[in-house]
């Protein structure tokens, strides 16, 4: 599959108007990617957990206009929203060529999320992978060929890729690979499901999220990744990310959870480490992260657990768990770890199966 798979080459512009809606997910990375190539190519490949109660809600209502120029307008949580719009128009004009129907249609895009506004959750892989596939559902109204539910997912992932790197692995579930390897099948173009049979040792493994700091980051994610193009250690994180994702297949479909904490934990510090060695260098960990992360290493010594964390680029800890702890590990988290939330704030979460249609 190519890019040029994805141009939708006819459709039907007698269509006046109509209305989708989609939830997607937020994901949590258990192998990370950080540095990317033009186009939003990642320099190393990730997998990860698809979440399933944190995610965006999304309806497009879209109707005929006149004019060569996008048009559209964003509302989130019933409010118009104009500061979310530069972005969508970026986005709009990186995947015209492939969804050409863009400029015919004025676009009310509304939107909300399942978590807490500024909560700390990174919201762009639910939100642009929901549009994504608002629009996919668009061109499938105005397309003259149909496609199977494969094509569908490729080309919204495709997309999403376009809005924001990560948004790729939203579209579907458990687990979803990006970028390509020789570990599993996967692509650059787009999020690839996890294809091996998992190990019930995984199945709806949970995810506690905690809020540690809600806070805007001093240094974002766009700034991060353009910082490993002249990283010193940026070859050999590519090559580690690659080996660890080797790995963590193997584990995946073994049920070795022992190893899956000592990859995923590994994986969570390195990724900071390339944050702290780079030129700038920058600390987005918090002091109450890092007494998170202590008070995980205690508990699961003490109590011969399987808990472990992981971080996404950010202070707030995801917490990752078999489902057979659930109550010992919730109890845990409200006497020991919500004091170093700010106001207290956690979510709690589980791995789910992707995007679904309203």
């Amino acid at each position: 599959m190519t890019a040029q798979d994805f141009i939708l080459k006819s459709y039907n512009s007698n269509v006046e108007n109509g209305s989708v809606k989609w939830a997607s997910p937020s994901n949590i990375a258990l192998v990370k990617y950080w540095g990317k190539k033009e186009g939003q190519i990642p320099e190393n490949p990730s997998i990860s957990f698809t979440l399933s109660d944190c995610k965006t809600i999304t309806q497009v209502t879209f109707s005929k206009k006149t004019g060569n120029n996008f048009s559209f307008d964003v509302y989130f949580e019933g409010e118009k929203n104009e500061a979310f719009k530069p972005k969508i128009q970026t986005f709009f004009e990186r995947i015209e060529t492939y969804v050409p129907f863009l400029k015919d249609y004025y676009f009310k895009i509304e939107t909300s999320n399942t978590f807490p506004h500024s909560s700390g959750i990174a919201s762009s892989a639910s939100g642009m992978s929901a549009i994504a596939l608002c629009l996919m559902d668009i061109e499938q109204s105005l397309s003259k060929v149909e496609v199977d539910n494969d094509y569908f997912n490729q080309k919204a992932s495709f997309l999403a890729r376009l809005g924001s790197g990560s948004a790729c692995r939203s579209i579907e579930g458990e687990l979803v690979v990006w970028g390509n390897n020789e570990s599993a099948e996967g692509s650059d173009l787009y999020g690839v499901k996890f294809d091996g049979e998992l190990h019930p040792n995984f199945h709806e493994y949970q995810d506690a999220i905690l809020l540690v700091d809600k806070g805007v980051k001093q240094v974002s994610s766009t700034v991060g990744h353009k910082l490993m193009f002249d990283h010193p250690f940026a070859k050999e994180r590519f090559s580690q990310a690659h080996n660890n994702l080797a790995k963590l297949i193997d584990v995946l479909i073994s049920g070795d959870l022992k190893a899956f904490v000592e990859i995923v934990e590994n994986e969570a510090l390195t990724l900071h480490a390339m944050m702290m060695t780079s030129m700038p260098y920058f600390i987005l960990m918090k002091p109450n992260t890092l007494e998170i992360i202590n008070k995980i290493w205690e508990y699961r010594a003490k109590n011969m657990s399987n808990i472990c964390f992981t971080l996404d680029a950010g202070a707030n800890v995801h917490v990752l768990f078999p489902k057979a702890e659930k109550e010992q590990v919730y109890e845990f988290i409200k006497s020991e770890l919500v004091a170093y939330c700010q106001n207290g704030h956690y979510i709690c979460d589980s791995v789910g199966n992707g995007a679904k249609r309203l």
